[in-house]
């Protein structure tokens, strides 16, 4: 299975500090925020993983996150011209993702709990179809709301309901089967001129290969969209990391799958041992 984070939102939501530097660039606690959709997608045990990044960034995720060899990953980017929806994204992956499934992230979303690799590979392991997860919220009124049955085949979607048929959320974390290309290159642009991914969720449902899988209450799920909530996130990440649960450590995380030596970990873990970051990738064992 291939990853792809969508990271091409230059963030104006956050202006005036994302002018100098797009929104995946920035901190979220100790790290920048791109570095947490690519441990989610590392704990699913993908290693190969297309960026999608804005215009004119090219040098800056390339200078953070190189081609992945340091930490046994292959990490491609490629250009979002336009803001066209985060269904864009599968299209122009295509020939990244070849023939085979997908798992896309966005940018901005942060998964943490103690047991998300068992989730994430539990996810993969029928690749067949589509699989979206369910996120409990008590107002589901600001978001697309799925609704599905015993079995967590998805019965409806819809965006932003006034009447919400459930108060399970899709949150921007999805698995698909390499029928989503075609799906997502016959979409029509939204009213708003974008391909939207709930019309790629829908096309699946349609043909009943839509499952859902509900989060448990102890899953954390951030969306550092705005100001406040990336002070969140980061007050978030830093009270957990202050428990001992380090979050969205690609080295750590890289050691766990097996794609890189922990003699590797220690070796960066040296060369930052000057942060408490570097000190805790010396602590590994």
């Amino acid at each position: 299975m291939k990853g792809i984070v969508l990271a091409a939102g230059r963030g104006t939501r956050l202006y005036p500090m994302t002018k100098p530097v797009c929104k995946p660039l920035l901190p979220v606690y100790d790290k920048p925020l791109i570095y947490y959709p690519i441990a989610t997608l590392l704990q699913a045990g993908i290693r190969d993983i297309l960026v999608i990044i804005p215009p004119g960034e090219e040098r800056e995720f390339q200078n953070l996150l190189g081609d992945g060899s340091e930490l046994g990953l292959h990490i491609e980017f490629a250009v979002q011209k336009v803001a066209r929806g985060i269904a864009d994204a599968l299209i122009i992956g295509e020939d990244f993702i070849g023939d085979d499934s997908v798992c896309l992230v966005l940018g901005d979303n942060i998964f943490q709990c103690h047991n998300l690799d068992e989730i994430m590979k539990e996810a993969i392991k029928d690749d067949h179809g589509a699989k979206v997860f369910g996120y409990y919220v008590d107002d589901p009124r600001p978001f697309g709301v799925v609704e599905f049955d015993e079995n967590g085949q998805a019965v409806s979607i819809e965006e932003k309901p006034k009447n919400p048929k459930s108060n399970y959320i899709v949150p921007g974390l999805y698995f698909y089967d390499n029928q989503v290309i075609d799906i997502a290159k016959n979409l029509k642009p939204s009213a708003r001129g974008e391909y939207e991914i709930t019309d790629v969720n829908l096309e699946y449902l349609s043909r009943g290969q839509l499952k859902v899988i509900p989060f448990d209450r102890g899953l954390t799920w951030m969306d550092a969209g705005t100001a406040d909530s990336m002070l969140e996130a980061a007050e978030i990440v830093k009270a957990l990391q202050k428990s001992g649960c380090y979050v969205g450590c690609l080295e750590e995380l890289a050691w766990k799958e097996g794609f890189v030596s922990l003699d590797k970990v220690h070796e960066i873990g040296e060369s930052l041992k000057m942060t408490n970051y570097g000190q805790y990738l010396l602590k590994l064992k």
